[in-house]
Order: C-alpha cells, then structure tokens, then sequence
C-alpha cells in the first residue's frame, strides 16, 4: 500500500482532553464561490485550514479572482473575474465547480466547470444543479470534460426539487441571487450549512427568504456588495471529537460549534446512555454505560449523512446489535469491509432495516447496516478512501489493540482542520511515516 502519504498510529488508552472546532468545511467554500457575486471584496473569518479550502482558492484565482488566505481569515476580491472556464484541472477532486455556474454565467454570460468530484459515497448526480438552472433560463450542454452553460440573463422561476440536495439548493441560491425576478425554491435543503449560506447572501444585499415548508423565495438583485462574515463552528468536527472520547472511554470537551447545530447528535447519543454536559460554550463527554439504538441518516433536521461513520465505530464497542439505515447516499457504508477487517461484526443489507422504506428500497443498494458490539478491533494498514471515512478508521485505530498504518492521509485533511495536532492533543500517538 503506497497511497499517499502515511500515518502510524499506535493506541494509547483513554482520549482526554479540550477541542476547539474550527470553522464549518461545508459553509467555507460555498462562501468563497459566493464572493465572485460581489462588486467589491469579501472577507470570511474563522475559515478552517483544510485542504479543501486550498483547492477552492486556486479555482477561484483560475478565473482571475484575487484570494488571499492570512490564518484563519481568507479575503476575496472578484473585480478581476474574467475567464469563464474552470481548468479541466480541477476535476474530480471536490464538487466546487459545478457551485461556480451560477456566478460566473451572471458575470461572464458563459460558463464551462470540469467534471465534479469528492468523496466516492454515491453517485450524487448533478442533474437536479442543472435541471434547475435550465429552468433559471441557462443553456446547458454536456461534454466528455464537463459542463458548458450560456445565459444573455438569468430570470426567476418556480423550482421544486427531487429530493432536498444541499449541494443544488446551493447551486440554485447561488444563480437565483443575481436573476432577474423571483425564484421559489421548493424541497430544498435547510441544513445549517445552507442557512449559513443564505444569512451571506442576505449580507451581500440578496433578498432571501426561507418558508417553514421548505421553501427558499429568492428575490433577484442586479447588483451585490462584499461582505464580512465569520463562520460557524463545524457540526460534524464537533460530534467527530466526542466520539472519539466515547469510543476510548475518555473525556473530551468540544468547543466552537453552538449547541444548535448538535441537537440531533446530542439526543442520538444520549438514547445510548452517554453522559454529556452541556455548556454555554462547549459540550463534554464522559464515560458511561452505552446500549445499543438504531439510526437512520435524513436530511436536516434528521440524523446527518456525514455524523455515521464515526458513530458506526463506536456501534462496535457497544454491547448488542445496533442498526444504521442510511437513506441519504446509497454506497456511504462502503468503508465497512475496513472494519470488518480490524475485527468489527457487521453485516450489510439491501432492505430498508428498523424503519420506512427509503428511496433505496428494493435497489441493489448496501445500504444497511447491523453491527454486533462489543468486539476487540486489531490494528491493521488501511487506505482511507474518502473523508469521514479517514476520520472513522483513526477512531477504530485508537480503539484498536494494536498499531494501525493509515495510507492516504491527504483525505483526512481535506476535510478536518489540524487533525493530527488535535488528535495529539488527546493523547493519540501518532507518527508521520512519509
């Protein structure tokens, strides 16, 4: 195994100590796409540095906006966006450009973004992005690179979503803040992310509502100013961190992510039986006695897509069966055979276990899971083939009874700003190896 750089990892008990989180991964490059709307220069604090924040800045820079990155401020001049193409380049490697349509089609009146990447969890197809700006009034054309995209204006329009994607909700709020007239976004995502988003273009001068149904109404403006915002805390680094306490039976405490971006993660844990103190500005864990539950992944307000795998390692240390449904992206349990292979007990199925049929029902799709807890986790040498996935296996790795090697380190930090100071912070040995 050679992919990338590695990691070993050698347990080291317990996991005690204070995290702060950083900024939200999922808000901090839609908010730098946002910035190109702007007539004047935008600067967004509290940005994490993760190597998906360093992608998007060179995107950005690719079609002539200026982007300086001081620490954990990022500034965002758009003044000088004159090319309409995104460098085939930048395919593949996470799903900004297709975000960028929008913005440059209002700029530029043309646009081509490469082929999208990310993580290999599902198929996340872009037809509901493209459907919906097809109905915003652009052109759209497939080619074997990517997507060509023409539009003399964007006007408003009535727009009902499939399924409520995070990623079109924003793609669509991003193209409806600069088209002429009003735009209804129906089924949309409301994921804090999202909202996040929305309260930035609001800054910028957009009018945007959300309804209680769902229901983004977008009033077009022809002109918006830069902005200055800082980000929230990052809701799925927070739950991240507490499970790596429980899993070891130590004692973190997160801070930097408000409590009301964790409400879903905090009653999920507390079904279990964990111990969980919750402060103004920061929230513990402690040892405790857990039970197994079952839990089934939704959009927001439901139990997040990206909290699973994490809390899928923690399933294997918990006396009993407990279940995962996972209803949001059809192959996200794909990193099981990894723990399977590190000792876990886990069986795979294609029904819809503990609950309502999902969109998968009667599909080909693995996407449930019945693990039988607790079980001794060995150490192993693992590939880590996505982000969330990356961050489980560190988990069962400090879990493990012996030392782990962890292949593909770049994923980790893709997503999870100075994991391995965080982790050492805790207790966690680890040691870089290339």
């Amino acid at each position: 195994m050679t992919a990338g750089r590695a990691w070993g990892i050698t347990p080291t008990g317990p996991l005690h100590g204070d995290i702060e989180v950083a900024g939200s991964k999922n808000v901090i490059t839609k908010l730098l796409v946002a910035a190109l709307l702007g007539d004047s220069p935008t600067w967004i604090g509290n940005a994490p540095r993760i190597g998906d924040v360093e992608i998007t800045a060179s995107i950005l820079r690719a079609v002539g906006a200026g982007v300086a990155v001081e620490g954990d401020s990022i500034a965002v001049d758009p003044s000088e966006v004159q090319n309409s193409r995104v460098p085939v380049r930048y395919s593949g490697l996470n799903r900004i450009p297709i975000l960028m349509l929008g913005p440059l089609l209002w700029k530029l009146g043309e646009a081509f973004v490469p082929l999208v990447g990310g993580d290999v969890i599902g198929s996340r197809p872009v037809d509901y992005h493209l459907e919906g700006l097809r109905q915003l009034g652009a052109e759209i054309f497939l080619t074997d690179e990517g997507v060509e995209a023409k539009a003399s204006h964007l006007h408003g329009a009535r727009i009902r979503l499939p399924f409520p994607s995070v990623g079109a909700t924003e793609t669509l709020l991003l193209a409806a803040a600069t088209a002429q007239g009003r735009t209804v976004l129906e089924n949309a995502a409301v994921e804090p992310e999202v909202v996040e988003l929305a309260l930035f273009l609001q800054r910028m001068g957009a009018g945007i509502e959300l309804q209680p149904d769902r229901r983004f109404v977008i009033e077009g403006k022809s002109a918006l100013s830069g902005a200055r915002q800082r980000i929230g805390g990052d809701r799925i680094e927070a739950f991240s961190y507490l499970i790596a306490g429980l899993v070891t039976e130590g004692t973190v405490r997160v801070s930097g992510c408000s409590q009301d971006r964790l409400v879903t993660a905090i009653s999920t844990l507390r079904r279990m039986g964990a111990n969980i103190e919750i402060e103004d500005e920061a929230i513990r864990v402690t040892p405790s006695t857990l039970s197994p539950i079952s839990v089934h992944t939704s959009p927001h307000p439901g139990f997040m897509t990206d909290w699973q795998p994490a809390l899928a390692v923690l399933f294997t240390q918990v006396p009993g069966m407990s279940l995962i449904h996972e209803t949001v992206f059809e192959d996200r349990l794909g990193y099981v055979d990894t723990l399977r292979e590190m000792g876990a007990e886990v069986e795979l199925y294609d029904q819809c276990l503990g609950g309502a049929a999902c969109r998968f029902h009667e599909g080909m799709w693995l996407h449930s899971a019945v693990l039988r807890g607790r079980t001794a986790l060995v150490g192993s040498e693992i590939v880590m083939p996505d982000i969330r996935a990356a961050f489980a296996y560190v988990l069962a790795a400090a879990a493990a009874s012996s030392p782990s090697v962890l292949f593909g380190v770049e994923q980790l930090e893709r997503g999870y700003d100075q994991v391995s100071a965080k982790f050492r912070s805790l207790g966690l040995q680890i040691d870089e190896l290339s």
